[in-house]
């Protein structure tokens, strides 16, 4: 684990909040040359503090008006591998996250469609074909809504 100072602190909340600032604004921002300010994001980066800047694409927009979980439990007759399981799962393009979890279920899924039909078609013709698909639990979005959460108090 690294040691962030408080400048260090205010530049993760900063990116986490519009990751897309440029080190000169950030700098401008925080009393910082765009040069020390890209030393100190480099920094936290290869710490593994900063991992990655992601693209939130509005699914809906692009057609897709529908977001639903799945939880799903592995059928252990068979023994299908989690890499086989993993991989296949992953090939599906509707299939957003594929998340290995601890309870109920062994995977979670953020599986995205146009409409509750389309949604249908990707569970039965693709998901529950997969080698190992056991019990399948849906959970369709309602809202969304993005909170900061701990990162709001980073010591």
């Amino acid at each position: 684990m690294i040691a962030l100072d408080d400048l260090d602190r205010q530049l993760v909340l900063a990116l986490a909040r519009d990751a897309r600032q440029s080190a000169s604004a950030l700098g401008k921002r925080f009393g910082l040359s765009q040069p020390a300010t890209w030393r100190r994001i480099r920094r936290l980066e290869e710490a593994g503090v900063l991992a990655g800047r992601r693209l939130r694409l509005d699914a809906e927009r692009l057609g897709f008006g529908v977001t639903v979980f799945l939880g799903i439990k592995l059928a252990r007759k068979g023994g299908v591998s989690l890499e086989d399981f993993e991989r296949a799962v992953s090939a599906i393009p509707e299939v957003q996250t594929v998340e290995h979890v601890l309870g109920l279920y062994d995977y979670r899924l953020r599986v995205v469609a146009r409409d509750l039909p389309d949604f249908e078609r990707v569970l039965r013709r693709r998901i529950m074909t997969l080698p190992g698909a056991g019990e399948v639990e849906a959970n369709v979005l309602l809202s969304e809504e993005r909170l900061p959460g701990p990162i709001g108090d980073i010591r």
